[in-house]
């Protein structure tokens, strides 16, 4: 764990909405580390720059963002004309206001990596490796599931840290309206624990729809694990009630089904970043 202070800041809304910030701790001629998992960011951004400029106006050394999970990461292309990239203007708000930033793997598409929009050093921490010894150390028989194509990086990758096997779901196209959806030998797995692993699970509906290939393919009833866990609007019920075993996520996001610890990550990755 980091050998650090826990500094003490006050941050509190005025009747009228608007932010106060008082930084009660010294902070001259210190780095420092501001902590904010930045779900549901637009009721965070203002309030973060305004410590980040308190900081300075009060001698900061430096100034660095661990935020495990970061927003504003889908939007990296237009799609529509007349649409913004908020990627980029989101990455240019945050380098503006802070020294670095570590983060817990962002959902890299488009881009190659976090330089490609962030003009700040950056780490990230990638969570396959503790959420591979999770799955080692509480499912018997795993199989590792991947809904498409698309997933057989991520699900591979995972497989590969925990020892246990992978498949990815294959479709074959009937006509334009007409796709199947199934388990590659099935009956090889019928005695394994279905595991469906995601970076971020946001509606959810990837992993209830492989639920239900599952289930007309009489397997188990599976485990689904993610990094990530947004679950907006109505999602993680609507997952629990699909057929789900238990949903477990690492704690990027607080939320109830958060049983994989990324702490040791992300303070290995804030050393590395302050000695570079």
């Amino acid at each position: 764990m980091l050998d650090a202070e826990n500094g003490k800041m006050t941050l509190r809304r005025f009747p009228d909405g608007e932010s106060y910030v008082r930084i009660e701790s010294e902070c001259k001629s210190r780095d420092v580390l501001v902590m904010a998992t930045l779900f549901k960011p637009d009721d965070k951004i203002i309030p973060l720059i305004f410590i980040s400029e308190t900081l300075k106006e009060f001698g900061a050394k430096s100034i660095g963002l661990v935020s495990p999970y970061l927003a504003y990461m889908r939007q990296d292309k237009r799609f529509h004309e007349g649409e913004g990239i908020s990627s980029r203007y989101f990455s240019k708000l945050i380098s503006n206001y802070f020294d670095w930033i570590v983060t817990v793997d962002p959902h890299l598409h488009r881009y190659h990596s976090l330089n490609e929009i962030y003009s700040i050093p950056n780490q990230v921490v990638h969570a396959a490796q503790v959420v591979s010894e999770w799955i080692h150390k509480n499912i018997d028989s795993p199989l590792l599931i991947g809904p498409d194509s698309e997933s057989e990086q991520w699900v591979s990758d995972v497989a590969k840290r925990a020892g246990a096997p992978h498949i990815v779901l294959t479709k074959v196209r009937h006509g334009d309206h007409d796709v199947e959806v199934s388990v590659p030998e099935v009956e090889k797995w019928q005695n394994h624990t279905p595991v469906l692993v995601d970076d971020i699970i946001s509606t959810g509906r990837t992993m209830i729809e492989t639920i239900e290939h599952l289930k007309e393919a009489k397997m188990k009833a599976p485990i689904c694990i993610g990094v990530h866990g947004v679950f907006s609007g109505d999602a993680f019920e609507n997952l629990n009630n699909a057929g789900t075993r238990l949903i477990v996520t690492c704690n990027s996001i607080p939320h109830s089904s958060n049983q994989i610890d990324l702490s040791n990550l992300i303070s290995d990755a804030v050393q590395k970043m302050m000695r570079s």
